[in-house]
């Protein structure tokens, strides 16, 4: 990365800047990341330098602090979106891969927690691919 990114939730209300280089990038297949990503795994860039801004929408943020845990998510009030978490004790901002508008120059740099990874992720890049949603009845569903 060139030291800037841009990013924004779905719906546009919370902009944000990332001043920096990102040292990490981690694909987490960890329960508590599989369910507040609603996926196989969260993609979280890391950085202890860099500096997270918020441009607009501060307001609009709100976090979640799982008692007991470190885990903590910051996400937008009104469209949920995954949102930038800034440094906390560790010094390590967080930052959702999918929530940048700009092209992370950097590849993920492994998969962990995969012992705790979904039944059903595997052999995933054997599957079917389409440039949209499969089926004629489908297209009109974006």
């Amino acid at each position: 990365m060139d030291g800037l990114a841009t990013g924004q939730c779905l719906c546009g209300a919370v902009t944000f800047r990332v001043t920096g280089e990102f040292e990490s990038f981690f694909l987490c297949h960890c329960s508590r990341c599989r369910k507040d990503s609603g996926s196989a795994h969260a993609a979280n860039l890391f950085s202890s330098t860099a500096q997270l801004a918020w441009l607009s929408g501060e307001d609009a943020i709100s976090e979640f602090r799982l008692p007991g845990s470190r885990h903590v998510k910051c996400f937008c009030s009104n469209c949920g979106s995954a949102l930038p978490v800034p440094p906390a004790d560790d010094g390590l901002l967080l930052v959702p891969a999918g929530s940048l508008d700009s092209p992370i120059p950097i590849r993920p740099d492994a998969h962990i927690f995969v012992s705790d990874r979904a039944d059903w992720d595997d052999d995933l890049a054997s599957l079917a691919k389409f440039e949209g949603l499969p089926g004629a009845d489908a297209r009109s569903g974006e």
